[in-house]
C-alpha cells in the first residue's frame, strides 16, 4: 500500500537553512528543496512527527493544506476558500492566522490575515456551523499564510511556534543564544567528527552551546521534553502514530544515553558570573546531562589548561559566542581581552580549533589570528559570522613572517603618537594643574577619534568616517585605538567611554547617547564643574574652551555678564568665581540650566545675582530690555530645534545675532563671540554697517592641548567704533 505524503516546510533562520536541508534528508524526508525562506520536503504523516521530534534546526514545521493565485483580494479569498477548513478544525477551536509577503494589492499582512479569516468564518457559516473565535495570543489551532510572487500557500502550523525551545532552560543570560543555532555552530565547528576531543565553552552563559554539544553526541531527541505541540487540536492528527514516534523518540535517547560513556566525553564551560555558571548547571541537570558537563568560574584568560591537563599536546575545540560589545562599557574591556586571548591561544592551544560567532566581525582582527573558513548567520537581528580558526604550525609561520600578526607598542603608528603627545603635554599640565585635556584629535588620519583625559577616566570619541576610508578598515583601526589608548595611557578599561560623533545634520548637537545617569565633578582653576561622560555626546564641559573661560572670567570682574546659548553655565561659573556683579545665564534646554544651577551649588554660589532663565536665545535676545556689560555668545554652528521659529546658521545669521545683542549692550561695553564652525567668515562690512568692530581672539584663546587642531573654534571681541 502507498503511503500518502504531505507537503510540509520547515522554517529557521538565515545561514541555517543548509544545514537543516541535510538534516531533513538524513531523516528521511524526499524532494528537499531548500530556499531563502526555508526547507521544502516530501514525506508521510508519521515521518512528520518524526521529524518535529527529532529536528534540532528548524524553528518550525509546517504542513501544506493548500494554494492558489493571489493577486488580489478576491483571489487570496478563493484561495482560503477552496481548503475544507471543517476537515482541520471545529467551531469549538480557537484559531489565528499567520499572514507572511505582500504584493501590489495586498500590502500588508493584517490585510491578508483578515481576508482568509473571513474566508474560514465563512465556510462555516455557509455550511450552517457556529463561526470559531480568533484567538492571536493563545489559539488552540494556527495556519500561516505565504505569499510569494502573486502565488498564496497555506499551511497548518505543524509543530508549533518556538520549535527550537527544547525545555531544559529554566534560565538564560542577557542576549540568549537559540538552541537551533547553537547546534549549527557546533556542526559548523565539526567536533561532532570526533567526540572524544575536549569542547570547551570559554564564555559559556547559561550553557546552551555545551548542552546542545553533548545532547547531539549522545544523539538525544530535540522535542521529547515539549509540553504543546501544534497539531494537537488538528482534526486530522493521528494519536496512534504520534505516540508511536514519541515512544520510539524517548527509548532510542535513553539507549543512547546509557551507552554514552563518561570518559569519551570532555566537554568544560567557563563563566567569570558564578550566577551565571549556576544556572548552566541547573540547565544541565534539566537536561539530564550535568554528568558529561564541567562547569568552572573562572576569567578566560585565567584558563591554562582544560581541567587539570595542560592543552598542549590535546586537538579540541573552543567554541563560543562572547559578547558583542554593545552595551556602554563594554568594548574597552572586549579588545583588550580579545587580545589577550589571541595570544594565549598561540602560546598554550596548538593544533586547537577555535570557533567564534560574532556580531562585531572587526573585533576578530584583534585576536591576530587567520581564519580558514567563514559562515554568515543572523542571532536574532543581528548579522554574524561564525570564524574558524586552526591555532597550528602554519599560524606560527604566519606570524614569524609577519611581525603585524603580534601586538606591539613600538609597531603601533597610533601607540607611538599617543606616547609622544603624553610627553610633550607633561610639563605644562603640571605646571597648570590641569586634570582634563584633549591628548590627541585624529593626529593621524587612520585613526579618526579624539582622546580626552577626565582625571582617571578616558574618553574616546569616534568621528564618522570619510567616504574615502574603507569602512571595514575604519572599525579595524578604531578596535586598535580602543586596545592601545588604555594600555599606553594606564587607564583600566572600565574607566574608557567610547561614543561615536557623526555630523549632526538638521538636528541640535547635544545628542543623548545614553541613561547612566553617572556623574563625576572635577576642577578646573580651582572652580567645580559636575560632568557626565556617558549620558551625552558632550559631556557637560567644551575642553576646548578652557582658556576661553579664563578670558572671559577675568574680563567680567565687577561687570554684568549676559551669557548666551550657556549649554551647562561653566563661563558663568568662572565669572561668578571672579567676582562678576551679576549673570544671566540663558539656554533653551532645562536640562543644561538644572546643570548650571548644579554647578553653581557645587561652588557654594547661591545669590539673587544669579538669574538662570529658559527660552529661545535668539527670540529672548530680541525682546530683552536689560543692558550688559559684557556678552559671552556660544551658538551652535546649525540649529533646527523644534522649540524655535526658525533654523538658525551661524555663517548666514551671525550678523543677525550680533545687532541684537548690541541692543542688550551698555556704553563702553564688550561681545564676546565664538563659534565651531570650520572656516567660518566673519562678515566685516555687516559689522561696520552696525557700527562694530571684532578683533579675531581665536589664536589667544586655544590652549596647548588643541594649538595643533586651529580649526576647533574661532572667537573674536566686538565693540562699537571710536
Amino acid at each position: 500500500m502507498t503511503v500518502p505524503m504531505q507537503q510540509f516546510l520547515a522554517l529557521t533562520s538565515p545561514g541555517i537553512e543548509v544545514l537543516l536541508a541535510d538534516e531533513v534528508k538524513n531523516l528521511g524526508a524526499e524532494q528537499v528543496i531548500q530556499k531563502p525562506e526555508g526547507v521544502y520536503f516530501s514525506a508521510s504523516m508519521e515521518l512528520g512527527y518524526k521529524i518535529c521530534l527529532w529536528t534540532r534546526l528548524a524553528t518550525r514545521v509546517m504542513l501544506k493544506l493548500g494554494e492558489g493565485e493571489a493577486k488580489d483580494k478576491d483571489e487570496l479569498f478563493k484561495a482560503a476558500s477552496s481548503v475544507n477548513w471543517l476537515e482541520h478544525f471545529n467551531s469549538n477551536t480557537t484559531f489565528a492566522i499567520d499572514f507572511v509577503g505582500y504584493s501590489e494589492e495586498i500590502r500588508n499582512s493584517q490585510f491578508g490575515g483578515l481576508t482568509i479569516k473571513d474566508a474560514i468564518v465563512d465556510q462555516f457559516r455557509d455550511q450552517g456551523f457556529e463561526r470559531p473565535d480568533v484567538d492571536k495570543k493563545s489559539p488552540q489551532i494556527s495556519f500561516q499564510a505565504r505569499l510569494l510572487k502573486d502565488h498564496v500557500s497555506i499551511y497548518l502550523d505543524f509543530s508549533g511556534r518556538g520549535l527550537f525551545q527544547r525545555g531544559y532552560r529554566e534560565h538564560s543570560g542577557a542576549a540568549p543564544l537559540k538552541e537551533n543555532l547553537a547546534a549549527a555552530l557546533i556542526i559548523r565547528s565539526n567536533w561532532l567528527d570526533d567526540t572524544s576531543k575536549p569542547l570547551v565553552d570559554p564564555m559559556c552563559g547559561s550553557g546552551t552551546i555545551l548542552i546542545e554539544a553533548v545532547a547531539m553526541a549522545t544523539k538525544q531527541a530535540p522535542g521529547i521534553q515539549r509540553a504543546s505541540w501544534g497539531f494537537a487540536d488538528w482534526l486530522k492528527h493521528d494519536e496512534n502514530i504520534w505516540q508511536e514516534q514519541l515512544n520510539d523518540a524517548i527509548d532510542s535517547s535513553e539507549s543512547s544515553l546509557e551507552k554514552a560513556q563518561i570518559s569519551s566525553l570532555k566537554v568544560f564551560g567557563i563563566d567569570i558570573d558564578p550566577r551565571v555558571i549556576n544556572t548552566a548547571q541547573q540547565n544541565s541537570r534539566n537536561a539530564k546531562l550535568q554528568r558529561f558537563i564541567e562547569f568552572k568560574c573562572q576569567n578566560t584568560n585565567d584558563m591554562n589548561n582544560v581541567y587539570g591537563s595542560s592543552a598542549k599536546g590535546i586537538a579540541g575545540t573552543i567554541l563560543f559566542n562572547p559578547p558583542y560589545g554593545e552595551r556602554i562599557g563594554e568594548l574597552p574591556e572586549l579588545v583588550e581581552n580579545f587580545v589577550l586571548f589571541g595570544q594565549k591561544l598561540k602560546a598554550q592551544f596548538i593544533n586547537w580549533r577555535i570557533a567564534i560567532l560574532t556580531a562585531n566581525i572587526e573585533l576578530l582582527a584583534m585576536l591576530k589570528l587567520s581564519s580558514f573558513k567563514r559562515y554568515k548567520f543572523k542571532n536574532g537581528p543581528l548579522d554574524c559570522q561564525l570564524a574558524l580558526y586552526n591555532v597550528d604550525e602554519k599560524q606560527l609561520e604566519k606570524d614569524a613572517v609577519n611581525p603585524q600578526s603580534s601586538f606591539s607598542e613600538e609597531d603601533s603608528d597610533f601607540a607611538n603618537r599617543l606616547k609622544k603627545n603624553r610627553k610633550g603635554l607633561k610639563g605644562w599640565l603640571k605646571s597648570n594643574q590641569i586634570d582634563c585635556y584633549r591628548l590627541y584629535d585624529a593626529d593621524i588620519p587612520e585613526y579618526n577619534v579624539a582622546i580626552d583625559v577626565y582625571g582617571d577616566y578616558l574618553v574616546i570619541q569616534e568621528y564618522a568616517a570619510p567616504k574615502t576610508i574603507d569602512a571595514d578598515k575604519a572599525k579595524k583601526r578604531l578596535q586598535e585605538v580602543i586596545y592601545w589608548a588604555p594600555k599606553v595611557l594606564e587607564v583600566p578599561t572600565d574607566k574608557v567611554v567610547l561614543k561615536t560623533r557623526a555630523k549632526q545634520k538638521g538636528s541640535n548637537q547635544y545628542q543623548r547617547v545614553d541613561k547612566s545617569k553617572q556623574s563625576m565633578t572635577i576642577n578646573e582653576h580651582g572652580a567645580l564643574l559636575k560632568i557626565n561622560l556617558w549620558d551625552y555626546l558632550d559631556t557637560g564641559l567644551f575642553l576646548d574652551h578652557r582658556k576661553t573661560r579664563q578670558i572671559v572670567a577675568k574680563k567680567a570682574k565687577d561687570k554684568t555678564l549676559l551669557n548666551l546659548f550657556a549649554y551647562t553655565g561653566s563661563v558663568s561659573l568662572q565669572a561668578a568665581l571672579h567676582g562678576a556683579r551679576s549673570i544671566t545665564t540663558v539656554d533653551m534646554s532645562n536640562t543644561y540650566l538644572n546643570w548650571a544651577q548644579d554647578n553653581f551649588s557645587l561652588n557654594k554660589l547661591n545669590s539673587h545675582k544669579y538669574q538662570f532663565i529658559q527660552a529661545d536665545c535668539l527670540d529672548w535676545l530680541k525682546k530683552n530690555t536689560d543692558k550688559y556689560d559684557l556678552i559671552f555668545i556660544d551658538p551652535p554652528t546649525f540649529s533646527n530645534s523644534k522649540r524655535m521659529e526658525d533654523s538658525f546658521d551661524v555663517q548666514r545669521d551671525h550678523v543677525a545675532l550680533l545687532a541684537d545683542a548690541l541692543k542688550s549692550l551698555s556704553r563702553g561695553g564688550e561681545i564676546f563671540f565664538t563659534n565651531n564652525k570650520r572656516n567660518f567668515k566673519m562678515d566685516f562690512e555687516g559689522l561696520e554697517a552696525l557700527g562694530l568692530q571684532a578683533k579675531n581672539m581665536s589664536d589667544l584663546t586655544r590652549d596647548q592641548d588643541f594649538a595643533r587642531n586651529k580649526h576647533i573654534h574661532n572667537s573674536w571681541s566686538v565693540t562699537r567704533k571710536g
